[in-house]
């Protein structure tokens, strides 16, 4: 996969630019708050519809301004795609595909990426729910619909605890969300799971070659007992709901549940949230992300477009290194940097340069 040609309007500080990307390998340089992040962004927008750094889609419009635009050619196994997205003056959204309006769920997901930032250096030093955003984010560019067993999720776990604080309880209804969120929660835990297990494989070879005598394993925390068998963990999912059914009640909250689960990350059998140095955290995240374009490309056998937001500073040499050299031919990496001080002579060559101030492309 590959982009060709990106406009964005009033995305951002970006009010109209247009970069066409004729290479795999692309630098993006500039000073700190010109836009490359935000290019990077819209190109992580596109594939998912979400943005890596906020939650409110009015924070992707230009200050003062009441419309956005995000249009991207790309190619795919040898097949051009126009995937265009647009707010309109009265926030409607319109997505279309090679110009024909689309719905949500048939244009996301076309664009595959994976995006390696500063925000991903902080994975293991921060919260469980960053893990678990790292974790579905991930197995949504595989599976697609995953999304909308979270959604589904969220409503019932909302749902539930409306219920749990409200004034007038009601046992059967509190059964009812327990029997669905059971059902629900348990297709979640175990894509979680069984994704978390072909990926610590590949990331295990991965952190060996960059740390050469460090061994990493990844694990995944529940708040109940699971294995390999979804019938069997929507059990044991009953079976803890039942047991903390009068504590769920007493403290007014959801307990048990895939929103309650965690990652975990251990380094020569030591907790790595803990325990790991700064370099060997950088080590872990490096090879996550190495991983994930191989598990993505092995299940959708296409090549995911790599997203690099300004990560080459916060390596060391050892680490910039295997970061760049590991990188296929056939997957088009898109890179933001202050400047190509970082980069060999030998990486520049074949090379799409761009530069960014104030959000607008300089000739």
């Amino acid at each position: 996969m590959k982009i060709t040609n990106l406009k964005l309007k009033n995305y951002r500080n970006c009010e109209n630019i247009e970069l066409n990307f004729n290479n795999y390998k692309n630098i993006i340089i500039g000073k700190n708050a010109q836009g490359k992040t935000n290019i990077l962004e819209s190109i992580y927008f596109l594939s998912c519809l979400k943005s890596m750094r906020t939650s409110k889609i009015s924070d992707l419009i230009e200050f003062g301004k009441d419309n956005m635009n995000i249009c991207a050619l790309l190619e795919k196994n040898s097949t051009e795609i126009q995937l265009n997205y647009y707010i309109d003056e009265t926030g409607k959204k319109t997505f279309k595909i090679n110009g024909v309006k689309s719905t949500i769920k048939d244009f996301r997901g076309i664009l595959k990426t994976v995006i390696f930032s500063n925000e991903d250096l902080l994975l293991l030093r921060g919260t469980p729910e960053n893990r678990r955003n790292w974790l579905d984010n991930a197995i949504f560019q595989i599976y697609p619909l995953y999304e909308d067993r979270l959604n589904k999720y969220e409503k019932l776990r909302i749902q539930k605890n409306n219920l749990l604080k409200s004034d007038k309880f009601d046992y059967g209804l509190m059964d009812v969300y327990n029997e669905q969120m059971s059902i629900t929660g348990a297709n979640i835990v175990f894509l979680r799971n069984k994704y978390l297990n072909e990926i610590s494989n590949i990331a295990k070879i991965k952190h060996l070659e960059i740390s050469n005598d460090e061994t990493l394993n990844i694990y995944y925390k529940t708040t109940f007992p699971i294995n390999d068998n979804i019938e069997q963990i929507c059990e044991n999912y009953k079976q803890a709901l039942k047991d903390n059914y009068d504590e769920e009640i007493r403290r007014g909250q959801s307990l048990i549940g895939p929103h309650r689960d965690d990652v975990i990350f251990l380094t020569n059998d030591k907790d790595a949230t803990k325990f790991a140095s700064q370099g060997q955290q950088r080590t872990v995240v490096l090879a996550l992300k190495s991983a994930e374009l191989n598990i993505i490309k092995e299940k959708t056998d296409i090549s995911p477009i790599l997203l690099l937001d300004d990560v080459l500073a916060e390596l060391d040499d050892l680490r910039q290194n295997y970061l760049l050299n590991s990188i296929d031919k056939d997957t088009q990496t898109i890179i933001t940097s202050v400047d190509t001080l970082l980069f060999s002579k030998e990486f520049l060559n074949d090379i799409s340069l761009f530069k960014i101030k104030n959000g607008s492309l300089e000739i």
